[in-house]
């Protein structure tokens, strides 16, 4: 299974969504970096992805986006895929 992070806060409707539909694909762990608490790591996620909203999401290196960016790809059948590596 490849490595998952999203980037997130306590209080996401949308990070809460990207995490339900990842454990329905058979994630069991991501790693959540908590923008809310070390907000050095926000800037450090906009730097990185040219974004500023949460949830971000890494599947290995591949910056998947947000919410709606990884529901699309489950919606292509991009998802498992990227998820099997």
């Amino acid at each position: 299974m490849a490595k998952v992070v999203m980037y997130t806060t306590a209080v996401c409707p949308y990070c809460i969504r990207a995490e339900q539909l990842l454990q329905r694909k058979g994630v069991e762990d991501i790693e959540k970096i908590r923008v809310d608490l070390q907000p050095e790591l926000r800037l450090e996620m906009m730097e990185k992805t040219g974004r500023r909203t949460v949830p971000q999401i890494y599947i290995d290196a591949f910056h998947v986006g947000g919410y709606d960016d990884l529901s699309a790809l489950d919606r292509a059948g991009k998802l498992e895929p990227l998820l099997a590596k």
